[in-house]
């Protein structure tokens, strides 16, 4: 079983902890990392802002689902109602701050510093108070047609994890410029 698990871990499809138990299998997280996921009758860690917003399109039959953070600026709580038809509402914004290119040199590391914030402000303000240097920010609509496809096919038998190609294809379909996927600076 460890074999397994270590190739599984290999091929990205499990982040795995120090103590080789399972941290990750995307979009689900066995650890905290700021987000609640609510479904019709299941309660899920959300690995980031992305996992949160992919658990309602991987598991319609659960959804409408409550998926909740707090503003790592400020502290205020937020909460939406999300499912697979349309975006919710609202004017917050998430923050992305590894490029998707560097996401598995610490995969831990950066599903928890995918954070929703009340508003570009509140960014500014963690950004200037943590030292980190800002990365992409999404608004809640763009965020949710992101996270809307990424899972596709991912609960089903012999499914295969997205080559990085096709993965640049996908990011760029949903309207994300090469910054968000870190092959350019702008």
């Amino acid at each position: 079983m460890r074999s397994g698990l270590l190739t599984l871990g290999a091929a990205r499809h499990l982040a795995l902890g120090s103590d080789g138990e399972i941290t990750m299998a995307h979009p689900f997280s066995t650890v905290p990392l700021g987000f609640s996921v609510m479904g019709r009758d299941t309660l899920w860690w959300g690995g980031c802002a992305w996992d949160s917003f992919a658990l309602p399109h991987l598991l319609p039959e659960q959804g409408p689902m409550l998926v909740a953070t707090t503003c790592p600026a400020c502290d205020r709580a937020h909460a939406w109602r999300v499912d697979d038809r349309e975006p919710p509402a609202g004017g917050q914004v998430a923050h992305f701050l590894v490029p998707v290119a560097r996401t598995w040199d610490d995969v831990v590391y950066t599903c928890g510093n995918q954070r929703i914030f009340c508003s570009e402000d509140c960014v500014a303000i963690w950004l200037n108070e943590s030292g980190h240097m800002r990365g992409s920010v999404l608004d809640l609509q763009t965020l949710w047609r992101l996270a809307a496809g990424w899972y596709t096919g991912r609960l089903e038998r012999g499914y295969v994890r997205r080559e990085p190609s096709a993965a640049a294809d996908y990011l760029r379909s949903v309207g994300l410029s090469g910054a968000f996927w870190g092959l350019t600076s702008g």
